[in-house]
Formats: structure tokens, sequence, C-alpha cells
């Protein structure tokens, strides 16, 4: 048995874990490095991502605001306390800091774990690891693109019909013979208005004001019993605990294939377990995602299919070591 690694041997490309054993004073210099190193590299990634606030913002607000914009409400938030948009703004920034960083995190986690582990154990981490990166990266473009549009949509199109007036209905017959207001209809605003003028932005749904050179809005909904007051906070804690729910579940090839190779199921147990497991991922699909027209079924489908492919990569014979 060698003694503890060079400094030489650290940089070296060819560095093999096999070749020497730490003692607890080296490994405990080792974390330090890679903490350090890892610290720096989440860092600069949120420190970028807070200097790029609004596109940062945009993208995780682009989903709500089309789907506000489809069903003729203004693409906008709101937000009830003082400090709440710029504690959003941070939370959002590491959160995105952290999923650009991963990869460099990562790489750090796995040279310090690397030296501890067998060269079957670390056999498997290589060859799995980045199947996990995958799914995990696909489950997450998958809530985006497909799954919270869907949700969106349904959520803010869901309404009670026309606002009812408390009373019997009542005409002013005085109103025919007053001057009527038109306000024009423009999409978007006008190159130079004037102070006080008016206008309907039909593009966001807004009426506006022209007042001392800055434009004020007034946002209106439609005539419905209820119409939507969504705040900043509740929406951004929604799609990222969504994010990491599909992320998770997407493992499910994973957790399939775990199972059967350290013994705890077969194969064929699960296939014919199939309609419970189904039953099973439709609970789960359900519980991340309260929408049963869209949004539950886009979970189902995608989960269905990732149990299949578990069973097909745990059918298959494993590489000889």
């Amino acid at each position: 048995m060698s003694d503890a690694p060079t400094n030489e041997q650290r940089k070296s490309k060819e560095f093999d874990p096999d070749h020497f054993r730490m003692t607890i004073g080296d490994h405990l210099e080792e974390l330090r490095i890679r903490l350090v190193l890892g610290l720096l590299g989440f860092v600069v990634a949120a420190g970028v991502c807070m200097c790029l606030k609004e596109p940062v913002m945009r993208f995780f607000l682009r989903p709500l605001m089309n789907a506000l914009a489809s069903n003729k409400l203004p693409p906008q938030v709101s937000f009830t306390e003082v400090s709440e948009s710029f504690t959003v703004y941070i939370e959002v920034s590491l959160i995105v800091g952290t999923a650009i960083a991963s990869p460099w995190l990562l790489y750090q986690i796995w040279q310090f774990v690397a030296s501890g582990l067998y060269p079957r154990e670390r056999k498997y981490i290589t060859k799995y690891l980045p199947l996990s990166i995958t799914l995990l990266i696909t489950g997450m473009v998958f809530l985006y693109t497909v799954v919270l549009p869907l949700m969106m949509e349904f959520f803010l199109s869901f309404n009670y019909g026309p606002a009812f007036a408390v009373g019997p209905a009542a005409t002013d017959v005085a109103a025919t013979t007053q001057p009527a207001v038109v306000v024009p209809f423009l999409h978007g605003d006008p190159p130079n208005p004037l102070n006080g003028q008016i206008w309907l932005d039909l593009t966001q749904e807004r009426l506006k004001i022209s007042y001392n050179g800055d434009i004020r809005s007034i946002p209106f909904g439609l005539e419905g019993v209820a119409n939507p007051l969504i705040t900043l906070s509740q929406y951004i804690s929604m799609v990222v605990r969504m994010l990491l729910s599909f992320g998770v579940a997407f493992q499910l090839p994973l957790v399939v294939l775990a199972l059967v190779r350290i013994g705890i199921l077969e194969v064929q147990t699960l296939k014919r377990a199939r309609r419970v497991v189904y039953f099973v991922i439709t609970v789960i699909a359900a519980f991340i995602v309260p929408d049963v027209v869209t949004g539950m079924v886009a979970l189902m489908v995608p989960l269905v299919l990732l149990f299949e492919m578990g069973l097909w990569m745990a059918g298959r014979p494993p590489a000889k070591e």
C-alpha cells in the first residue's frame, strides 16, 4: 500500500484512486478544496444570473404570460409584500445558478467520492450518472414546454360565467344623452404619447394613460364571477416545486433497475404487477399535477413509458465485470 498522493499525482491526468489510500487528514483537505472550488463555481453562476435579471425572470414567467394573453387577461403578476419581488428575484437567481453550475458541482463531488469507492462501484456510477442527469433535465424540460403551458391554459380558462348583479337589473336612461367617450384601440403604445392621452393596448389587455412622461396602466379582466390575481412568489414556488418533482419522477427507470439489480424485486414480478404500478403512477401524477384533464395525463403517460424502459433495462443481462 502506497502513501498519500503528492501534489504531482493530484495534477496528473492519469491519477488513479486505486494506487493509494488517503489518511483522514488528506480526506478533510480534499473535501475543503472541493467545497471551495464548488462554491466558487456556484457564486460565479449565481452572479451571472443576478446580472441577467430580466431574461431569467421572463424565462420563468413565459408560460404564465402566454396563458394569460391567450385568455384575454393582462399578462402581469402581483406581489403583496414590499420585499417580495426582490426576494423572488434572489431565489430564482440562486436556483438557476445552481442548475447552471450543477455539472461543475457534480464533478467536484465525484472527484472527492471516487477515491473512496471500489472499481466496481465507480464503474456503475460513471455508467448510469449521465443517464440520471439526462432524465433529470428531460423531466424539467418536459414540464416547462408541455405540462406547464397546458396547466396554465386549463386553470385560467376555467371560470363561472358572467358576473351577476345583486338585485334587479337597471338601465340609466340619462346615459343615452351624454356624449360617448371612445378610447382608441392600439396594438402597443403610441410612439410619442401626449400628456393625458388614453388608449387601450390590445397586446397587453390594459387601459393606459400618459402622465407626465410616464405610462400608467390599468389592467382589466373578463366579465366573470372570478378573475385571477396571481402573486409572483406563489407562481415561482409552484414552478420550482414542480420542476424538482418532474426531475425526480423521471428517475423511474433507474429506480426500477436498482430494485432488480439489488434483488428486492424481479422483472417478472413487476410485469405481473403492471396494473398496480400503473395505478400508483396515476396517483403520483395526480399528486404532483392536480389537473385531471391535461397536466396529470401529460405526466402519467411519460411515467408509464419510463417504467417500461426500466423493465427493459432490468431485463437485459448485466455487463461482465
